[in-house]
This record gives C-alpha cells, structure tokens and sequence, in this order.
C-alpha cells in the first residue's frame, strides 16, 4: 500500500464521523430553528398583546375627555371623576367575578361560571396558552380594559343630571354581571358564538351593550333642564372646551389601534397590518360622512358631528375590522358618519337628551358595524340573519338588565339630582369644589353675582322643573 493509499485510508477514517456527526447537527438546526421562532413569536405576540392593553386603557382618558369638552364647565370635575372611578371599578369586577364569569370554559351556552378570582391554568404562561398569542395575566389584563369601556359609554349619555352614587352603583353591577354574562355568549364560546355570530372586537358585546344602558338610563333621567321647552323647541347646551373634545377624539382613535389591532389576539404581521388599515380608513370615512350629511341640515358645519362622526366610523368598523377590505372599511364609515348625523337628530325630536352623542356613536353605529358583517364580510359563512339575531338578543337582554338596575336605583336612593344643583353645577353640589379656577366662596356664588344670582337661579330652577314635568 503506497503512502497516498494509506492517508486516504486514514482521512476516511478520521473525517467520515466528522462528516456523519455535521450532517446530524444540520438536520437538528431546522428543530432548533423552528423551536427559537416559536419562542420569539411567543414573546413578540404578548408583548404587543401588552402594548394594545396599554393603548386600549388610553382610551378612558380620551373618553374623559370628549365628555368633559362636550359639557358644561360647572360639570366637569363629576365627569372626570366618573370616568377616573369606572377604570378602578371594572378592573376590579372583572378580577372578582367577571373573567369568571364571561369566560366559563364548559358551560351551556347561556351562564356559567369559572369562579372567584384568577386561577392561571398550568400553561398559563407558556406557548401553549391561546395558541401561543399571550399569557394568562395579559389576557385577563386586555379582557378588563373592555369590559371598563362598557360603563364609560353610559356616563357621557347620563351627564350633567345624575347623582354621582347610584351611577356608581349602576357601573359596579353593570360591568360585573351584565356585561360579562352578555360577552360569554359569544366571546365566551356561548350560543351565539355556536349559531356563527361574528363580532371580531366589540361593535355590538362593547359598543352596543353601553349604548342600550345609556339610552335606558337617558330614558329614566329624562332631559337636562331647560333643554327642551313646551312648544317644541330645543335649546342648545353646547360644550364649554372644543380643544378637549377634538384632543379626546384623537386619543380614542389612537387607543383603537389596540382596541382592533389587540383583538387580533397576536401579533400575526399579516392580519394586525390589515385591520389597522381598514380601522382608520373606517374612522376618516366616518368624519367625511358626518360632514357631508350635517351639510344637508345645516348652513355651517359642526366640529362636534365631525367628532362623533370619526368615533362613528370607529365604532361601525369594529365588529369586522378583519373581515372587510379597505375599499368597505371606506364604505362602513361612510355610512356611520351619515347614520350618527341622523341619529343625533332623531334622538333630540323625540326629546331623549344625550350630551355627548354617546347613544348615537355606540348604539346606532353599533348595531350598524355589526350588520354590516352579514353584508360586506369577506367570509361568507358570516350571515346577515344570524348578526341580525345576535343584535335583538344583546338588545332585549342589556336593555332589560339596565331599566332593572337604573329602577331599582331610582326607587331607593333616586338618579337625579336637585333641580338647584343641576342649576348650580354637579362639580359643586356632589364635590364641593370646581375645575377651573373661579375663585368661588363658601355660597359658591360670589363669582356670579352672589345671593341675589342664587336666587334668581333657585327661581329659574323651579320654573324650569315645573315646565319638564
């Protein structure tokens, strides 16, 4: 054997395992590969999980704000106190009985309950939880910031008239037992959710089921005084800060790019691209909608319309916001622009006196986003009949649930306040203090003429209580 033989001989032999143990390690690298992205994308899906959380709790800030600009100055420390109190109490329902509550697990489709409290499941934090999409604690976190949302819609509508307590009362026990056995029916596995009823991030189970309270509390408060007079007229009680309600707006907008880009439940690039896109296209449409259609009532446009008509359109989207196309989006706002133009005006004729919109925004343009699924929808095992149904249902049950809540508050400690506090302001009469500084004494009247301006407003007051009676 030559000495070239004999080296082949002993490279082969040295170099052969070298070969079979790279040729292992390469076949493992796939595996490993597969098992780091796995991991990253668990960690990137719950960290933007957390982010949307952050930006969906945003929101109660821009909800504070539309409602306090869209009121009256003597007002605004009780808006701002509610929609500062309502973020503490939903978060703490929904850790007490509502996550159980809304998420039952095996249920009959109509009521459950999983129990008191959080009680993470053993893959609660790891990839095997919700296929991956977050953890446990980021999941009870985003549900919360929802379920808040519900009771804030129902403070704008009530404004300047409703005693601070009992709307209190109401928002405890609205949030933690209407709104998460109305959110278990679908979002929950429950019925609805069995008959294909669609609601992708709350047009209806959010915005809806806020707007019915509203209108029902509207219904029992009755108007404002002195905003609608015998002979048919209506007077005007416009907003005391514009700067605010627009800064509010454009919070809540920013707060929906968690609200529908978090209901993607990841951070799947594909689909949360998307449903940002159709989002704010629905949103613009919405302002453009509303300032068309006020063009045809009024000589002058409405900063307001525009307003509520971008929250309208916000609002229409929601219910479909990954299952239309940009081009849709366009049209889903549109249409809500117009529809929250009409139904603002409708409401003031039939004297039903919501402040800020908030009825015509939540409810209408609820009810209208979640129909528009059954019609525009790019799945088309999505069905208008069924989302129809899915509409009445959240309706009969939330509306029912409201008047019982609101009637029993008003035959106990009752829901309106003093005609002489609602003359004189909710920031004085249930907080003793003011928002701006007035410089108001003890009487809380000096700034505007002391005694004989009290009486001449008490005089006022019970003028304008008789004529609403």
């Amino acid at each position: 054997m030559t000495w070239k033989l004999r080296m082949a001989t002993i490279a082969s032999v040295l170099l052969v395992p070298a070969l079979a143990l790279a040729q292992d390690e390469a076949a493992a690298e796939p595996a490993a590969a597969e098992a780091v992205v796995t991991a990253g994308q668990f960690i990137a899906n719950n960290v933007w999980m957390m982010l949307a959380t952050a930006l969906v709790f945003i929101m109660h800030l821009g909800f504070a704000s539309v409602e306090s600009g869209l009121t009256r100055a003597k007002n605004t420390t009780n808006i701002l106190f509610k929609n500062t109190a309502i973020p503490c109490i939903g978060l703490l329902t929904y850790f007490v009985v509502g996550f159980g509550l809304m998420y039952p697990g095996d249920f009959n489709g109509y009521l459950g309950f999983a129990g008191l409290g959080l009680t993470p499941p053993e893959n609660g934090m790891t990839p095997g939880y919700a296929d991956g999409g977050y953890t446990y604690w980021t999941d009870f976190l985003f549900q919360a910031m929802f379920a808040a949302t519900a009771a804030t819609i129902v403070s704008g509508a009530v404004a300047e008239r409703v005693k601070l307590y009992p709307f209190l009362a109401f928002s405890t026990i609205f949030v933690a037992f209407v709104y998460t056995i109305a959110g278990s029916w679908k979002w929950g596995g429950g019925w609805l959710d069995g008959m294909g009823f669609y609601d992708f991030a709350g047009s209806t189970l959010v915005h809806s089921v806020g707007g019915w309270g509203a209108l029902i509390g509207v219904m029992m408060l009755g108007p404002r005084l002195g905003k609608y007079g015998k002979d048919g007229r209506i007077t005007p009680l416009p907003g005391h800060n514009m700067p605010l309600a627009t800064t509010g707006v454009f919070l809540l907008w920013l707060g929906w790019f968690g609200f529908n880009g978090g209901s993607v439940l990841s951070a799947d690039p594909t689909l949360t691209s998307l449903v940002l896109v159709t989002t704010c296209l629905a949103a613009a449409a919405g302002g453009m909608g509303a300032l068309i259609a006020y063009g045809f009532v009024a000589s002058k446009p409405d900063l307001t319309m525009l307003l509520n008509g971008i929250l309208a359109g916000l609002v229409g989207i929601t219910a479909g916001a990954d299952v239309m196309t940009p081009l849709t989006a366009i049209i889903i706002g549109l249409i809500a622009g117009g529809i929250v133009v009409g139904s603002v005006l409708v409401l003031d004729r039939v004297k039903l006196d919501d402040p800020v919109g908030a009825i015509s925004v939540h409810l209408t343009c609820g009810i209208w986003g979640t129909l528009a699924v059954g019609i525009f929808s790019t799945n088309p095992e999505h069905s208008l009949g069924v989302q129809a149904i899915g509409v009445v249902a959240y309706g009969v049950f939330t509306a029912v649930c409201a008047a019982v809540i609101f009637g029993v508050l008003k035959m106990t400690t009752g829901l309106r306040v003093s005609p002489e506090e609602e003359i004189e302001g909710l920031d004085l009469g249930e907080h003793g203090m003011s928002a701006y500084d007035l410089h108001i004494g003890d009487s809380g009247m000096e700034a505007m003429g002391g005694a004989p301006k009290r009486r001449a407003m008490e005089a006022q007051a019970g003028a304008l209580a008789t004529d609403l009676r």
